[in-house]
């Protein structure tokens, strides 16, 4: 099944002469439960494509589907729901809340949403990703790489239809990096979870099921 799809998306900056075509007619599908990374250099147009999967910026033509829905009929408000409700999102820098302990940044999600964490799926999501003993840590306390694990699980924790993860590892050393690629590589299999990742780094794309290549603005290999 199709849970992810873009058609003919554009984004310009500029007009005229300093016109910049950021994203050139991408088009793409990712499948239920797949792991795909977006490979390309800095300046390739990828960070533009996954804010545009996110919902975080609006493109200046063409579609985004999640589940089928084109997130960008909806209005600001209701697309703002839909991305807490849909998309989980993994950042470089990990965005986490410096004055909430570790289980109280996982479940911050769900309560913003004013819905019950599922606690059984959290607990197992908690033990997958070895936080069990760190629960009550505020995230100040905690390395970088159990920080990106929190993180993860707080993508997690809504069960939202696809995670976004931008350049997960950036912040990490290659040790580190690799143990939390392993780690969405084995949480996007037991939850049957959707990852869409971009990075720089082709050594970590390649632990993804499907690597995509973009440069200036255009997917050029699906590999």
């Amino acid at each position: 099944m199709i849970i992810l799809s873009t058609e003919n998306l554009k984004k310009t900056y500029g007009k005229g002469e300093t016109e910049v075509k950021a994203l050139n007619d991408v088009t793409l599908e990712v499948e239920q439960g797949e792991f795909v990374s977006i490979v390309g250099t800095s300046g390739s147009g990828k960070s533009t494509l996954l804010h545009m999967l996110g919902g975080l910026d609006r493109p200046t033509s063409g579609t985004v589907k999640v589940e089928g829905k084109d997130i960008f009929s909806l209005k600001d408000e209701e697309l703002t729901i839909f991305r807490r409700r849909k998309i989980g999102f993994i950042f470089q820098n990990y965005n986490l809340v410096p004055s909430l302990n570790v289980y109280e940044n996982i479940v911050l999600p769900v309560q913003l949403d004013g819905r019950e964490p599922d606690k059984k799926y959290i607990d197992l999501i908690i033990e997958t990703l070895g936080l069990s003993e760190k629960l009550e840590n505020l995230s100040n306390n905690l390395s970088g790489g159990q920080q990106q694990r929190v993180a993860i699980a707080r993508a997690l924790a809504s069960k939202p239809a696809i995670i976004l993860a931008d350049e997960p590892t950036g912040n990490l050393d290659s040790k580190t990096s690799q143990d939390v690629m392993g780690l969405l590589k084995v949480t996007s299999t037991k939850f049957s979870q959707t990852i869409v990742m971009i990075t720089h780094n082709e050594e970590i794309a390649q632990l993804a099921d499907r690597i995509v290549r973009i440069e200036d603005g255009k997917i050029v290999e699906k590999a």
